[in-house]
């Protein structure tokens, strides 16, 4: 069920709300936290709405969209609630604002909040350059950013590393922990070894790439490069070297990846892109702080950028040196060359053997 409420207040907002749950039994109650949606009013805005609708059947939560309209319009506050299936096992509310509305969007969601709840602030898209000191994110206890949905993923990404609180966490880290978890087993396996380097290749403007680097950096304390991927898309290829040789994590499709290890068969994971409503769903789950996604962000200087790097179906095989290469053609010549002299050279003696008797002979 949508309700419309155009040009109205958050009193009215609130009014309404209450009618639905008087109405509705208890569609308005059972929730545990409040999200809220900071974006601009857009097509874009649907999208972020649906995420949220998916990831509140694991976590029931009011969610409140602020959709931010023009500014120079007269201000004006236009509202829609959401209950039922249209707001899966959420209370949506979804607040266009206009004009100097759109800058005062605090004072228009602090109405709404559900009581002894805690509070979650989402930028599906551009975020604060300071997400800790935006007006909503100081309501909130976790504040949730995306820097791969920025117009510079990599620039947005060192930004959050600037402006690092306990509390904020980003979703390009979110979208790690499949090939986090894949890695780490792989280490479980024997020959157990130290890692003495990794390498981890993608796009260019991966934000992902750059923190499962700046992980590595921070876990191992080993030298960590980066390098670019002519192909593919986000991350394509892990490599933690060790002494008896190399774990390989080949992922060129985005959809499918293949572990290759010393002593190991070859092996096929499943590694598909991770969608926004998942990512959500994983951080809603957790309201402190997390310290392994601060480690890696603040590691990430530590990583070394390396060259553009091809990626291919399978982990390329060493190339022989050339040198030894060179040494091994040489040898054959001469093996070859002696092979033809060798009758020649047998030859000779006994020429001369008989030239000698030929000579007595005749003396």
């Amino acid at each position: 069920m949508i309700i419309d409420l155009p040009s109205t207040t958050t009193a009215q907002v609130n009014s309404k709300l209450v009618e639905v749950r008087e109405t509705g039994g208890a569609v308005a109650l059972g929730r545990v936290l409040t999200l809220v949606i900071v974006t601009d009013d857009s097509a874009k805005t649907e999208d972020a709405i649906q995420a949220a609708n998916e990831a509140s059947r694991e976590h029931p939560c009011r969610v409140i969209v602020l959709a931010r309209g023009a500014r120079k319009a007269a201000a004006r506050l236009d509202a829609q609630i959401r209950v039922g299936g249209d707001a899966g096992a959420s209370d949506v509310i979804v607040l266009r604002l206009y004009g100097p509305l759109a800058d005062q969007a605090a004072s228009c969601v602090v109405p709404l909040l559900l009581p002894d709840a805690p509070v979650v602030a989402w930028w599906p898209s551009e975020a604060p350059d300071v997400p800790s000191e935006d007006s909503i994110g100081q309501l909130a206890t976790r504040r949730i950013t995306d820097s791969a949905a920025e117009k510079n993923p990599i620039k947005a990404l060192e930004q959050r590393r600037k402006s690092y609180v306990d509390g904020d966490t980003d979703l390009a880290w979110t979208r790690l922990t499949n090939w986090r978890a894949q890695l780490a087993s792989a280490l479980d396996l024997p020959p157990y070894e130290k890692v003495t380097a990794a390498t981890v290749v993608g796009e260019a403007d991966s934000p992902s790439s750059e923190l499962l680097a700046g992980w590595f950096a921070s876990r191992l304390n080993v030298p960590v490069s980066r390098a670019k991927a002519t192909s593919g898309e986000g991350i394509v290829q892990v490599t933690l070297q060790r002494r008896s040789g190399a774990v390989d994590l080949l992922r060129p499709d985005a959809k499918t990846g293949t572990l290759t290890q010393p002593g190991q068969p070859d092996r096929r994971i499943a590694l598909q892109r991770r969608s926004v409503r998942d990512c959500l769903a994983e951080e809603l789950r957790r309201l402190d702080p997390d310290e392994i996604y601060e480690a890696a962000l603040k590691a990430v200087p530590k990583v070394t950028k390396g060259r553009v790097a091809t990626s291919s179906s399978k982990p390329a095989a060493k190339p022989a040196p050339a040198k030894a290469s060179a040494e091994s053609k040489a040898k054959a010549a001469a093996e070859t060359k002696a092979k033809a002299e060798a009758p020649a050279a047998e030859a000779k003696p006994k020429r001369a053997a008989a030239k000698k008797a030929t000579a007595k002979a005749e003396s």
